[in-house]
């Protein structure tokens, strides 16, 4: 679509109300076009772009609520179009139309605020075409505020988001239109915003050497580029696998003055990773933290990924270790996705030192960074280890699942310690978690085997509480059970199933 080609006409007024309007200075409504075919896109403006075929009954929701405002203003017409007709069901999609027809009144003109709300609804709602004419009407009435020598300064802005909801929608050829007529209408040069606006639209669709182009445009306009300039262009290289040129551009970026971020330095990182360049990747991190530039959790998300995936975990863990002796680590870092590797590779007990030295220099690990070492402990038969870890959780209140919980419950009562079982149970109570009769069970069998009836009779006292048993019957098989002489482990194991 061309703003040049195309001519922004009003819509005819060829016919009137039953009722004449409540002032003859203004024209009375126009017919009204068929419903404009919308898309429903979130969030929208309205509650629903529905379209009626009663266009009577829109006539005199018009004439009730707008032909009767004297004078007519826009900041009348933008308090009918925001309290009456934004959210109106059936009305909602005439906006522009009801828009356009204002515009016939001799006294009324459109200022900026009247423009701006509708460019916004316009590209919000994707009614691009009809955005095509709101900014072509746009420059052949200028906003009354740019009567002067100056222009309007809400025009930048306006035009800006218009030329983000045609880059979002993949219109670049219109957005370099809206970018040219707002080059027209504004006063001196565009902002850098504007042109990082376009320049990353071209990205986004995959048209590098457009968004070249308009970067060189920009020098031209001796529009000086800011660290999202460079940021965008440098993540277009690497994307289009032209490594070496977004390297060259980083050295551009700080030869000019600009100061480069955590993004910059992650999307460089990241490209030598996939160059498979990894002493250069973990040297740049390290030339992150000597400028004072701190780390983010991606960065160590990057070298984590990176490193794992070519065998180099250890490496990984080194890196990560000393990140948080030297007080640099990320503290939102979730060192999740290291420990499930290594626990994968029967390496539990790396990734229990790695762990313990994290959160030993106030690192915090999720929940299921916990839970998935304590599976990987128990899997190894760190028995010890694994009790010790959800102690740990349960006293600084990260509560594991009860399927984990459990799991380790059974390991520690095989292995005789009910004792230490049942106490986890009162910490883990203690803390919010719902424990089970599975819970109980296990407990209770632990009793059984080591011959524990009195600690045994309150388990089964507090699983009655509970109603944790059905019946009077099973109550009395547990307490026989319990009564009897130490029982074998495969007869206990065979009570708990029943």
């Amino acid at each position: 679509m061309s703003f040049k080609k195309k001519k922004f006409t009003l819509p005819p007024i060829i016919k009137t109300l039953d009722k004449p309007p409540s002032s003859p200075s203004q024209p009375p409504l126009p017919p009204l076009p068929k419903p404009p075919r919308t898309t429903h896109l979130a969030p929208l403006p309205t509650l629903t772009l529905t379209p009626t075929s009663n266009h009577t009954n829109l006539l005199h929701f018009l004439n009730s609520h707008l032909t009767k405002i004297q004078p007519l203003t826009p900041q009348k017409l933008l308090h009918f179009f925001k309290t009456r007709l934004h959210h109106h069901p059936h009305y909602s999609h005439y906006d522009f139309h009801i828009f356009n027809w204002v515009s016939t009144i001799d006294s009324f003109r459109h200022d900026h605020q009247t423009f701006e709300w509708m460019a916004r609804t316009l590209a919000i709602t994707n009614r691009l075409e009809e955005l095509a004419l709101l900014l072509q009407f746009m420059s052949t009435n200028p906003c009354p505020c740019s009567e002067g020598i100056f222009s309007c300064p809400r025009i930048e802005p306006i035009f800006q988001f218009c030329i983000n909801g045609y880059c979002k929608a993949g219109k670049l050829d219109d957005a370099l239109l809206a970018f040219e007529c707002m080059r027209k209408l504004i006063d001196g040069r565009p902002s850098v915003v504007v042109y990082n606006v376009l320049i990353n639209g071209c990205v986004k669709c995959g048209e590098h050497a457009k968004a070249i182009g308009v970067y060189d445009r920009m020098l031209k306009d001796r529009v000086k580029p800011d660290v999202f300039t460079f940021n965008i262009l440098i993540n277009s290289y690497c994307r289009n696998n032209m490594f070496e040129s977004a390297l060259e551009l980083f050295r551009e970026m700080r030869e000019k003055g600009c100061s480069p971020n955590v993004v910059s330095f992650n999307t460089l990182i990241k490209g030598f990773f996939t160059e498979r360049k990894f002493e250069e990747g973990v040297k740049m991190v390290y030339e992150m933290i000597d400028l004072g530039c701190e780390i983010s959790s991606v960065t160590c998300e990057i070298l984590v990924d990176g490193l794992c995936k070519e065998g180099q975990a250890s490496e990984a863990c080194g890196l990560l270790i000393d990140f948080t002796r030297k007080g640099v680590l990320p503290r939102k870092f979730d060192s999740f996705g290291l420990v499930d590797m290594l626990c994968k590779k029967r390496m539990a007990d790396r990734a229990s030192e790695v762990l313990i030295e994290l959160w030993n220099n106030g690192n915090i690990p999720s929940s299921i960074c916990c839970t998935t070492l304590i599976e990987g402990l128990r899997n190894s038969g760190r028995i010890d280890e694994a009790f010790e870890l959800l102690e740990r959780m349960l006293k600084e209140n990260t509560v594991p699942d009860i399927m984990t919980f459990n799991c380790l419950l059974q390991e520690l009562c095989n292995a005789g310690r009910t004792f230490d079982a049942n106490r986890l149970r009162l910490l883990a109570s203690s803390k919010g978690l719902d424990v089970d009769e599975m819970t109980y069970s296990i407990l209770v069998s632990g009793c059984i085997r080591e011959g524990k009836r009195k600690e045994g009779e309150t388990l089964v006292d507090e699983m009655l509480d509970k109603e944790f048993i059905p019946d009077l019957d099973t109550y009395n098989r547990f307490m026989d059970e319990l009564s009897k002489p130490r029982s074998s482990a495969q007869h206990c194991a065979k009570f708990v199933r029943r």
